[in-house]
């Protein structure tokens, strides 16, 4: 299974995190770069198995104001219940990890 890691200390802004997620998850040129981009590529192509590590997740939180933090956590959260309820065998699994 292939992990990626998000590193929350380098997300100050949305664009920061979009920028991380697109180069971790190879989203390629043509990601969009909003909250429906996110969650298309992420129910969508994704390439499975994969788990999704948000390390220092309060640093993003902290940077990106809950709202945005929610909404971002809300789709990976969704993404990764479809997987589950769908039985994939290859599924996207996520987490938020504070050291």
């Amino acid at each position: 299974m292939k992990i990626a890691e998000l590193d929350g200390r380098r997300i100050t802004d949305l664009t920061s995190f979009h920028e991380q997620v697109s180069e971790l998850l190879d989203f390629g040129p043509y990601h969009g770069r909003n909250f429906d981009a996110l969650w298309d590529r992420l129910s969508r192509d994704v390439e499975r198995p994969v788990r999704v590590r948000w390390l220092h997740a309060s640093t993003s939180r902290a940077a990106l104001g809950e709202a945005a933090f929610s909404t971002i956590v809300d789709i990976f959260r969704r993404a990764a219940l479809e997987d589950r309820q769908h039985n994939a065998p290859d599924r996207l699994e996520f987490e938020l990890v504070d050291p």
